[in-house]
C-alpha cells in the first residue's frame, strides 16, 4: 500500500509485511499524530485518513482506540465517520484528553514502544513545537560529555544513565530506559541534544550497550541518524520525554497521597497522661522506699 498523502509511514506496511509485526495500534496513531498537527486538509487527505482509520478501528485494542479517541477530541477538523466510530468507545483514558501531557505522554510511549523503522516515521514526522524548546535546560558542558564518554568507556551503563539523567533533567527510570534500550536511537537522540560530538558518540555506542556495540552495522546505522537529526528534532523529543515524565511522577504522587496522608497522626494511638508524666518526671515517680538506696 502507497500513501500519497503520509509517504514515510509506507516503512511500517514494509515492516508489517516482512516480519509478521502486527503495526496496527502504532499505525493509526502515528497516521492521528499526523493528521492533527495540521490545520486543515485538503479532501484527498481527509479520505485517506478516513479510509485508513476505518479499516484499522476494529482491529485495535481498547487503549489504542481510547488513545485516539482523546487525540481527536478538541481537533476541530476531526473527520464526523471517526469520531462517529469511536463514539462507543469507553471514556476511560489513562490522561484526560486534550491536554499536552496527553499528547507527550502518547508520543513517548509510542515511540519507545515501537521498533526501528516506527521510529524513524515518528522522527521524520516531527512538527516541533517551539515553544517546548524554550523550557529545556541550558547546553551542557564539555565535562559532562566527557563524563559520560568516560562512564560508556568502563562499561559503567549505571553512572552513565545517572549522569544522563542530571543533564537531560529527566527521571531515574527514563534515563535507564533510554540507556538500556537495545536499538540505540533514544541514546543517539540524547546525544544530539547534549552537542555531542558524532565521533564521542560512535565510542559510546561501541562500549556502552553490547547489544549495539557488538553490531558493526547497528552502530553505522545509528552514526547515520545521527548526522541526518536535527538538532532542534532531538531537542523536541526530549521534551516530550521529559514533559510525560513529569507528569507521570505527579500522576503517581497524586494517587498515594489520599491513601497515607496523614497515616502517621491516623495510626497513632494516645498516649495515656499517666505514662506521659512518668516519662517526664522520670525517678520522681518511683515509690518512697527505693529512693534512698537507689533500687
Amino acid at each position: 500500500m502507497k500513501l500519497p498523502a503520509y509517504p514515510h509511514l509506507d516503512g511500517l506496511f514494509d515492516l508489517g509485511r516482512r516480519d509478521g509485526v502486527d503495526i496496527r495500534p502504532t499505525l493509526i496513531r502515528v497516521l492521528t499524530d499526523l493528521y492533527v498537527q495540521k490545520p486543515a486538509h485538503s479532501a484527498d487527505e481527509e479520505a485517506q485518513y478516513v479510509e485508513l482509520a476505518l479499516g484499522l478501528i476494529d482491529s485495535i485494542d481498547d487503549a489504542t482506540r481510547a488513545a485516539v479517541a482523546a487525540r481527536l477530541a478538541t481537533y476541530p477538523a476531526a473527520p464526523k465517520a471517526i469520531v462517529a466510530k469511536l463514539g462507543a468507545v469507553p471514556a476511560e483514558a489513562p490522561i484526560e484528553a486534550g491536554t499536552p501531557e496527553a499528547e507527550t505522554a502518547d508520543l513517548t510511549e509510542l515511540f519507545f514502544s515501537t521498533g526501528m523503522h516506527g521510529r524513524r516515521q515518528i522522527l521524520a514526522n516531527l512538527e516541533i513545537d517551539t515553544a517546548m524548546l524554550t523550557h529545556r535546560p541550558a547546553p551542557v558542558s564539555g565535562e559532562v560529555v566527557r563524563r559520560l564518554e568516560a562512564a560508556a568507556l568502563q562499561h559503567n551503563a549505571g553512572e552513565f544513565g545517572r549522569i544522563l539523567e542530571r543533564a537531560l533533567g529527566v527521571g531515574r527510570s527514563l534515563a535507564e530506559r533510554i540507556v538500556r534500550d537495545s536499538s540505540g536511537e533514544p541514546v543517539t537522540i540524547a546525544a544530539k541534544a547534549l552537542g555531542m560530538s558524532a565521533a564521542v558518540l560512535q565510542r559510546v555506542l561501541l562500549f556502552l550497550n553490547p547489544d549495539i556495540g557488538q553490531s558493526v552495522e547497528r552502530v553505522h546505522d545509528l552514526a547515520m541518524l545521527f548526522n541526518t537529526l536535527k538538532p532542534e528534532a532531538a531537542e523536541y523529543m526530549v521534551s516530550v520525554w521529559r514533559t510525560s515524565d513529569q507528569k507521570a511522577v505527579q500522576a503517581r504522587r497524586r494517587a498515594y497521597e489520599p491513601m497515607h496522608y496523614d497515616d502517621e497522626h491516623r495510626g497513632a494511638r494516645p498516649q495515656p497522661a499517666s505514662t506521659a508524666r512518668r516519662s517526664l518526671t522520670g525517678r520522681d515517680d518511683l515509690p518512697t522506699r527505693n529512693r534512698g538506696n537507689g533500687r
